[in-house]
């Protein structure tokens, strides 16, 4: 069993970012299948009323999927366009877009359905990472626009597969599921907005990183080294001997000195300046 578990610890620690997220996702999909729940605490709602009793839910939401199709291809997704990404840009900014994406993938779902009742409909719940992957999607469509891919026996260059990609996404709005493609075109939003900063020399998730490294400092607890008894010399300043110290700034006075009667002649100093000249001299 330790040897299993061992295995298990290895293969996790060699996937990278968005693998773990993967990872994160499968495992929730088993349990929620295992204990028959569908984790409703924590889907994002419709309605703003309800998402403030359960804030967490704009983030929680794109961890949960519907059915074994929906988690398949959203999963299918986010390992290709994982692979191109990180080859690309950092971990960090990988999950920047991949959080900000789901975020703002939500917050445009709430709004519609707050602003457009009689067309959305209410008391609507949200799942699964469709916006974080659009997010991650059409940053690097947006980001190099002109770079070729392979599909099948042509190329396509990445814009084209990022405007058919938001094209699908708005016919989809008058479907049955209208609230997933509101959540699919905010995501693609954040993700065409990011590209087109960082091209300008602006990364816009720089805030949202430093957010999440700040809360998740909150959870660790840092070992202290234990205590060491250290001698000082109280006789040294900065290295240095008390003598060698004050001789050094004794020098630097005299050259202060020095410098002002080469440009202004002996007679320019102070009564308190002649008299330090005076003693360095002896």
């Amino acid at each position: 069993m330790t040897s299993l578990s061992q295995d298990i610890k290895d293969k996790l620690s060699n996937l990278n970012v968005l693998e773990k997220i993967i990872a994160i996702n499968v495992v929730v999909f088993l349990v929620g299948l295992v204990l028959k729940t569908g984790f409703s605490w924590f889907e994002l709602p419709s309605n703003f009323s309800d998402f403030i009793v359960k804030p967490w839910s704009i983030i929680t939401y794109a961890f949960l999927h519907g059915d074994l199709w929906h988690i398949l291809f959203n999963m299918l997704w986010l390992y290709f366009i994982g692979r191109m990404f990180l080859n690309l840009f950092s971990s960090k900014m990988a999950l920047n877009i991949y959080f900000l994406g789901a975020i703002s993938g939500g917050l445009l779902y709430m709004i519609c359905y707050t602003l457009f009742p009689n067309i959305f409909g209410v008391n609507s719940r949200l799942v699964g990472a469709s916006a974080a992957v659009r997010a991650l999607l059409i940053f690097i469509c947006a980001y190099m626009p002109n770079q070729e891919v392979r599909f099948f026996t042509f190329n396509l260059k990445l814009w084209y597969i990022g405007v058919a990609i938001i094209i699908l996404d708005v016919l989809g709005l008058f479907g049955s599921n209208s609230g997933g493609y509101l959540a699919h075109l905010g995501g693609a939003l954040l993700g065409y907005v990011y590209a087109k900063q960082l091209v300008k020399g602006q990364d816009i998730g720089k805030g949202f990183e430093k957010f999440m490294d700040a809360f998740i400092s909150m959870f660790k607890f840092s070992k202290k080294a234990p205590l060491k008894t250290v001698h000082k010399n109280k006789s040294k300043v900065g290295g240095y001997t008390k003598g060698e110290f004050n001789q050094f700034n004794n020098q630097k006075k005299i050259d202060i000195i020095l410098d002002k009667i080469s440009k202004s002649g002996y007679d320019s100093l102070t009564a308190e300046e002649k008299e330090f000249l005076f003693k360095a001299g002896k």
